[in-house]
């Protein structure tokens, strides 16, 4: 399940250019099964109507502290009782000093002076206004508190027209940072290893041999044991997706650079996750140039030779206290040959996903998996989003 199912967000907005994104945050919000309510300081309404904001929520917009539209008397008392979560995004540097030094003088301000619960803050304004030793103190101030979560500014093309830090977090990533805030810490501290996408096998400097693998599912899993707390560490293989917030990312390509990687890194683990698809067999010898077609030549032969057996080289060197899991990606004999891979690997979970069920699979947002264990433990995960595979996935291997 999603950690924002149910939870009661509060969305600050301030006076800045990256509002025009919050209504994608919201929706996103609401997707997730959140509840939203919005309150926004005056400027705000400049960058973003009340109207789409309260079309979007499916709640009334607090944009004034005395209007007498308000359903409470001290809305900004109600609102941080109602909430699990505060998001501010974006927040000008005005809005930063204020929060910084306790003014209360607007509906966001005195949202934020009264709550008491989590609070992701997303900076956004001008790269000079960002470096100024002000805004730079209110950071410092707000980043102190334990409750506060604030993200840096990003670096790119700025409204002004310059080039500098002080974009914006992306939407995602502040819904990130949300889940985050609000998952239970129940992997502090502890080391996790995570191997995710696929590898390339080169042929020729133009042509591999590889697979499907799109990674959302190992990095899936990387966000989840970050928002548990969790020291990741993730070895990708070659995908699109961008590295995870808070995940030591690791890019390799080759079988073999995966392996290397992992065995340098097995130590200091207490989990490890192998969810890559790793190429089972790379091509004896690598061409320096492109290989030609040969006129009349209808046939080619290529020879292949197997790649390092990575989850048997964990199992054989494991430390008596990790975790070893691995995964199994199966087109016929599903279970039996998970159960194989489980028993002679030398894994304590085995993660069966199968090709012969509709809507699991590579490339896909959403899988539906089964859980086996080395004691006999078998639980099954029903079609869900890919995040909620991971979240399920984690909760089953801490609660066994």
């Amino acid at each position: 399940m999603s950690n924002l199912k149910t939870k009661h967000i509060v969305v600050g907005v301030s006076g800045g250019i990256a509002a025009y994104k919050i209504p994608e945050l919201i929706r996103l919000l609401r997707k997730s099964g959140a509840e939203v309510k919005v309150t926004m300081t005056r400027n705000a309404l400049n960058f973003v109507t009340e109207l789409t904001l309260r079309t979007l929520s499916n709640n009334d917009v607090y944009s004034d502290v005395f209007a007498a539209i308000n359903h409470h008397a001290t809305e900004h008392i109600s609102l941080p009782n109602w909430a699990d979560l505060m998001v501010v995004a974006p927040a000008s540097a005005d809005v930063l000093g204020k929060m910084a030094n306790g003014i209360a003088d607007d509906a966001l301000t005195t949202t934020f002076l009264a709550t008491r619960k989590p609070v992701v803050i997303a900076p956004a304004m001008n790269d000079n206004m960002y470096r100024s030793e002000a805004t730079q103190q209110a950071i410092q101030i707000l980043s102190s508190r334990p409750n506060i979560t604030m993200l840096d500014c990003a670096e790119g093309e700025l409204a002004c027209g310059t080039v500098g830090k002080g974009r914006m977090q992306e939407v995602q990533d502040i819904l990130y940072a949300i889940e985050k805030a609000l998952t239970p810490k129940t992997m502090l501290g502890q080391h996790v290893l995570i191997t995710a996408g696929p590898t390339k096998e080169r042929l020729d400097p133009v042509r591999y041999l590889s697979n499907d693998s799109s990674g959302k599912m190992g990095y899936a899993l990387a966000r989840a044991c970050y928002n548990r707390g969790a020291i990741v560490t993730l070895i990708s293989g070659p995908t699109a997706l961008p590295s995870p917030i808070g995940c030591e990312t690791i890019r390799v390509s080759s079988a073999e650079q995966m392996y290397q990687m992992v065995m340098s890194r097995q130590d200091e683990q207490n989990m490890i996750i192998l969810c890559a698809a790793v190429a089972d067999f790379t091509p004896t010898k690598q061409s320096a140039s492109k290989i030609k077609k040969i006129p009349n030549q209808t046939l080619f032969s290529l020879e292949l030779q197997t790649t390092p057996d990575i989850a048997a080289a964990v199992g054989a060197n494991r430390r008596e206290e990790q975790t070893l899991v691995g995964f199994a990606l199966e087109t016929n004999d599903a279970e039996t040959n998970a159960l194989h891979k489980l028993q002679n690997k030398g894994l304590d979970w085995i993660v069966l996903n199968s090709l012969e069920n509709k809507g699991a699979g590579f490339e896909l947002d959403t899988n539906m998996v089964t859980l086996f264990s080395n004691k006999g433990d078998r639980i099954d995960l029903p079609l869900a989003t890919k995040e909620e595979i991971a979240e399920g996935i984690i909760d089953n291997l801490l609660r066994h």
